[in-house]
């Protein structure tokens, strides 16, 4: 934790009056520069979330502001995490053979648009090996069956550990992880599905949706729990659909916005603006920074 500029500060707590202006007496007294802050106070769980963005016109470091910070985290009951707002996420993705999300990350991973450091990819399918190692990415096919697969998840954990992942992203992996790993991983990792749910489960859910005449394609983004596909949600959107497109136009819509909620789910997770809210999330809106590791044109 060195000396620092720019940096985030989260914090949530139990909703008691007084916390906002103690952390902002706190961070001026120690000469940093509020460039942008968030807060919202839930009645329904009586919980406060904020989130803020400083400089450190001292060029204190993040182990300083900590350790001064500790007061109000017992006052407060606060969880909080102090990081560099250029800090770099350690992430694993996961994919099976459905390219669309891993393509689409990569391409803004290597453009800079996602402060991402992508550690590996695994795989149950050996489809997108040479795509990854072109990208010189280390790839690990870890075949997974119902006799396997307490073995499997142990080999993907090791590959989290050596790592140092912070973050794995499904991107469109299609293997149910067990409720060991969902505990283990809680809160760090992200999932990407159709909207449909929990209508047109199984197999080609955007055929299904065609035949149906469905005017609405959609995808969701949340995190995994042992309750499968109703993890806190952390984004979704829509695309509109008519009567004279095709289940094939169904598909390829699909991809398209699986891949975009994606990518802004991942953007606003490692830019910290999330915050688990029992069931739900917080989700801040991007700051004004966010988006300046962008490649320029």
């Amino acid at each position: 934790m060195g000396v620092i500029k720019n940096a985030v500060l989260r914090v949530s707590c139990p909703s008691i009056r007084g916390a906002t202006a103690d952390i902002v007496s706190y961070l001026s007294s120690h000469g940093c520069n509020i460039r942008d802050s968030a807060q919202f106070d839930d009645e329904t769980t009586d919980r406060y979330f904020m989130r803020i963005t400083f400089r450190s016109e001292e060029g204190l470091s993040l182990a300083e502001l900590h350790t001064g910070f500790q007061r109000l985290v017992e006052k407060y009951g606060m969880d909080y995490e102090f990081f560099a707002e250029q800090s770099r996420r350690k992430v694993i993705l996961m994919v099976s053979r459905f390219g669309h999300c891993l393509n689409d990350l990569l391409y803004r991973w290597k453009i800079g648009a996602l402060p991402i450091d992508i550690v590996a990819v695994i795989s149950n399918h050996r489809d997108f090996q040479t795509l990854v190692e072109n990208h010189g990415l280390p790839f690990y096919f870890i075949p997974v069956t119902n006799e396997n697969k307490p073995d499997a998840e142990a080999q993907q954990m090791r590959v989290v550990r050596d790592t140092g992942a912070e973050l794995i992203v499904l991107a469109r992996y299609m293997q149910i992880l067990s409720d060991e790993m969902c505990q283990k991983m809680s809160g760090k990792i992200i999932n990407i599905h159709h909207s449909f749910l929990p209508s047109f489960k199984g197999g080609n859910p955007y055929h299904q949706a065609f035949r149906r005449g469905v005017k609405l394609i959609g995808a969701t983004s949340h995190y995994v729990t042992a309750d499968l596909d109703e993890g806190p949600i952390i984004e979704q959107d829509t695309v509109r659909i008519t009567h004279a497109q095709s289940a094939t136009d169904y598909v390829a819509l699909g991809r398209d916005v699986e891949s975009l909620v994606l990518s802004r789910a991942i953007h606003a997770h490692v830019h910290g603006r999330v915050f688990i809210n029992g069931d739900k999330t917080i989700v801040f809106p991007p700051s004004p920074d966010s988006y300046k590791e962008t490649l320029n044109e």
